[in-house]
Order: structure tokens, then C-alpha cells, then sequence
């Protein structure tokens, strides 16, 4: 049988079960539920359980980037290099196909004033006179002086009499048949010819055996 001390105690501890639920707020709210932690969240999301990239790996990923560009930054170098190059070659072949077409242009007029002096030195020479006259040796020292501007320009002039008949070097403007010679030799040379290095600037005018 329980003491009177004994019901005492037990009178005395309240019921918590039994407690009555807090009274509201002033405000009239109804009372809030204790914080949960941050900790306490459930993990959701793409990044839920990856691990972040390692220092090694994003150095490692800026330099194969630093490569490519480096990469790309040579090729575009090499062919900027290579178009110059190729610009620089076919300027210098126009700009000495341009030379060779103002020499060429300026040889052929001068060639009939060769050709006139030539004339004159073999009318002197046909004629008899004194061929050291001093109008003979100015006409001589002119057609030298001429000679010797276009030799230094690469133009030279060639008299192919001897020689085997080549339509390519030369031009024929008769054909006799001449005893003792082969035919297609070249007997008689009526205008010489002239070269521009291997092209020809003028065939030389001549008279074939036939």
C-alpha cells in the first residue's frame, strides 16, 4: 500500500503526455516547428555524388587548350609565310617579264636604224672609197656603240650564212639551187638576226640552196 509521501510525489510530477499544447502568439500565428539543418536535407540535383575536378586536371585541360591555339596560331603563320613567299615570286617573274617586253619593244625600233647603218658600211665597202674616211668610222663607232648597248641588255644579233636553214631562227625569202652546196644550207644572209637570251627578237632574212 502506497505511503501518503507516495501519493504526495506522484501528485506533484505532471502528466507531459497529458500537457495541453502551447497557446498561440500574440500575432495569431500558429506556433513554428523546430529548424531542420542543413545537414539533415536530402542530397538531389546533377551534382549530387560527383566529386569536383582535381587542381591537375583543369591545369591539365588549360594546357591541351594553350596547344590547340598554339597549334592554330602556327598553321595560320606557315600559310601567311607561304602565300608572301609565292607573292614574292610572281612579282619578281612579272616584273622581269615587263623588263624583257620594254627591252624587246625598244630593240625593234632600233633595229631598222642598225640595219641602215649596216647598209651604209657595205655600200662604202662595194664602192670603193677610203674606208677610213671620217665619216666611215663615225658611222662604224654608231653601229659599235649600238651594238655593244643591246649586247649588255642581252640582245645580240647573229648572222647564220653556213649555216643549216631552221624556220624557227630564220626567215627565207628565196631559194636557188647553188652548186657544191647541200641543199638547205643558207648561202646569203639579206638582214641579220637578232636574240633576246634563247627567244628570238627578229629571224634573220635569208637565201637558201635548194
Amino acid at each position: 500500500m502506497a505511503t501518503h509521501d507516495e501519493k504526495l510525489e506522484e501528485q506533484a510530477v505532471p502528466d507531459r503526455a497529458s500537457d495541453p499544447p502551447p497557446p498561440p502568439s500574440p500575432d495569431g500565428d500558429a506556433p513554428t516547428a523546430p529548424a531542420v539543418g542543413a545537414e539533415d536535407m536530402p542530397a538531389d540535383g546533377p551534382e549530387a555524388g560527383l566529386e569536383p575536378e582535381t587542381e591537375a586536371e583543369v591545369v591539365d585541360a588549360d594546357l591541351r587548350e594553350r596547344a590547340e591555339r598554339s597549334d592554330q596560331y602556327l598553321a595560320l603563320a606557315q600559310r601567311t609565310q607561304a602565300d608572301f613567299e609565292n607573292y614574292r615570286k610572281r612579282t619578281t617573274r612579272d616584273v622581269r617579264a615587263a623588263e624583257v617586253r620594254g627591252m624587246s619593244r625598244l630593240a625593234r625600233e632600233l633595229l631598222p636604224a642598225l640595219d641602215n647603218l649596216d647598209r651604209a658600211l657595205a655600200a662604202v665597202e662595194s664602192s670603193g672609197q677610203d674606208e677610213e674616211h671620217h665619216l666611215t668610222q663615225g658611222i662604224r663607232l654608231v653601229q659599235s656603240e649600238l651594238t655593244a648597248a643591246l649586247a649588255r641588255t642581252g640582245i645580240e644579233g647573229y648572222v647564220p650564212k653556213g649555216e643549216a636553214f631552221d624556220p624557227a631562227w630564220h626567215e627565207a625569202v628565196a631559194q636557188h639551187p647553188v652548186e657544191g652546196t647541200e641543199a638547205g644550207t643558207i648561202v646569203e644572209v639579206l638582214q641579220s638576226g637578232y636574240r633576246l637570251n634563247d627567244a628570238v627578237l627578229r629571224p634573220a632574212r635569208v637565201i637558201v640552196a635548194g
